[in-house]
């Protein structure tokens, strides 16, 4: 995991996520080096860097995530074979550049294409239908 200093995750939720990583000989490590965080990744998965609720935040992140930008420089220290997911909206040109969502690594828009099928599931689940 790839995160500047000061927005890593909870010590509870990092513990948590090492406990079920462990379950499939994973390993979960937190670098605030955002080359050091794809350095033969299989997968990058990128998130806005503004979520809702977080807006008043805005100005400070818009300073501090830059460095982690999905782009082809970054891209280039994953595995040649890896892939490049967002959970979407995105905004391009901020967390992730147009020539990686677009490119041959994307598999955002089948990401969200499956999400919308999980989603429909669930409602037929709770509609009992």
């Amino acid at each position: 995991m790839g995160t500047p200093h000061g927005y890593q995750p909870t010590v509870q939720v990092l513990e948590r996520a090492r406990q079920l990583a462990l379950q499939s000989d994973g390993e979960i490590v937190v670098h605030d080096d955002p080359l050091a965080a794809v350095d033969g990744a299989d997968v990058i998965y990128t998130d806005s860097w503004v979520s809702m609720g977080q807006e008043g935040e805005s100005a400070e992140r818009m300073k501090v995530f830059p460095p982690y930008q999905v782009n082809s420089e970054l891209l280039s220290h994953a595995r040649p074979d890896a892939i490049v997911m967002h959970c979407l909206p995105a905004h391009r040109g901020l967390e992730i550049t147009d020539e990686v969502m677009d490119g041959p690594h994307s598999v955002v828009f089948d990401q969200s294409e499956n999400r919308l099928h999980a989603q429909k599931a669930i409602l037929t689940l709770l509609l009992g239908v």
